[in-house]
C-alpha cells in the first residue's frame, strides 16, 4: 500500500492488525511504528475510514502530491545538499519507513545528479527486491529515460525505466486474474483471508517484477493462473495461522492443481514463502 500511495488504507490496515493475535510481539512494535510515522507524515490522509474520516478522493491526492513536491523543492532550495541526505537515506542506511520517505521526496527534486547515483547504486549488487521496485518507480517519476541492470531474484535483468508500473492497473491484466481467482475461492471458504491475499500479492508482484517468476505469472496460460492463485491462496493462509508448509490437498484440488502441475505449484509456493521471510508485510 505505502508503494502505491495508498496511506489511508495502509493506516486502516495497521489498525486492524494491531487487533490481531500474533505469537511474535516484534510484529506489533513494526505496526505501531509504522502506523505512527504514517500519522505524522499524512495526518489527513491516515487518520483513514477507521477512525470516521473519508476516504481521500483524487483531488485531495492530487493536493497531497502537490504539497509533498513543494515541500521538497522548499527544503532543496533551502538546503542544496537536501538531495545527498535524502540518497544517503535510501541508499547507506537500513531500509525502513524513512527509505520510502525519502524516495517519495527524491521523486519531486530536480538534481540530475540523483537519476545517476540511484541507477549506479541499483547497478552495483543485488538489493532487497521491494527496495529495487521502489527506486525504479521513483527513476520512471522522475520521468528518467533508458535502461537500468540490475540483479533481481539471482539473475542480471534489463529494465525499461518508463515501463515500470506506478500502480496495480498498469500491470498487465494477467495480475489481476490470478487475485480474482483467489476471490473466488475465499468468498466461500475464508473472506478474511482475501484482505490479506490482495496487499501480498502486490509486495510479490513489485518484488519479482522482471524476473522468470514474473514471466510465469503474466504468461496468460490458464494452468499458470491456477498454479499461482493456489500458491498465493496457500502462502497467506500459512503466514496467517501458522501452517507447516504443506499444501493442502483440498486447496489444489479446488485450483484444478493436476499431478502434472504439481512441481510448478510447489515453486510457485517455494517462491512467495521466500519472499514472505524476506520482509513483505502481513
Amino acid at each position: 500500500m505505502l508503494e502505491t500511495e495508498r496511506y489511508a488504507e495502509a493506516a486502516d490496515l495497521l489498525r486492524f492488525l494491531l487487533q490481531c493475535q500474533v505469537q511474535d510481539d516484534r510484529h506489533y512494535e513494526e505496526w505501531e511504528a509504522l502506523l505512527k510515522w504514517l500519522q505524522e507524515a499524512f495526518p489527513a490522509a491516515a487518520a483513514g475510514k477507521g477512525q470516521g474520516v473519508p476516504v481521500m478522493e483524487p483531488a485531495d491526492e492530487a493536493e497531497e502530491a502537490d504539497f509533498a513536491r513543494r515541500h521538497a523543492e522548499m527544503k532543496f532550495a533551502e538546503d542544496r545538499g537536501y538531495a545527498l541526505k535524502l540518497l544517503q537515506t535510501v541508499t547507506e542506511k537500513p531500509l525502513s519507513e524513512h527509505t520510502f520517505l525519502a524516495l517519495e521526496q527524491l521523486a519531486f527534486i530536480q538534481a540530475p545528479e540523483i537519476d545517476e547515483a540511484l541507477i549506479k547504486w541499483l547497478e552495483r549488487e543485488e538489493r532487497h527486491p521491494m527496495l529495487q521496485f521502489r527506486v525504479l518507480q521513483t527513476l520512471r517519476r522522475r520521468e528518467t529515460s533508458g535502461v537500468v541492470r540490475l540483479w533481481r531474484g539471482g539473475a542480471l535483468t534489463t529494465i525499461e525505466i518508463d515501463a515500470v508500473p506506478l500502480t496495480p492497473e498498469e500491470f498487465p491484466p494477467a495480475v489481476q486474474d490470478v487475485l480474482d481467482r483467489v476471490g473466488q475461492e475465499a468468498q466461500v471458504h475464508d473472506p478474511a483471508m482475501f484482505y490479506f491475499a490482495q496487499e501480498f500479492w502486490y509486495q510479490f508482484i513489485m518484488g519479482v517484477y522482471g524476473t522468470a517468476d514474473y514471466d510465469s505469472v503474466i504468461r496468460e496460460e490458464e494452468a499458470s493462473l491456477d498454479i499461482w492463485a493456489a500458491a498465493l491462496h496457500q502462502t497467506v493462509t500459512e503466514s496467517l495461522q501458522g501452517g507447516d508448509g504443506k499444501a493442502d490437498e483440498e486447496l489444489r484440488a479446488a485450483y484444478g492443481i493436476t499431478d502434472s502441475m504439481r512441481l510448478r505449484f510447489e515453486q510457485a509456493h517455494k517462491a512467495m514463502k521466500q519472499f514472505a521471510a524476506a520482509g513483505a508485510i502481513f
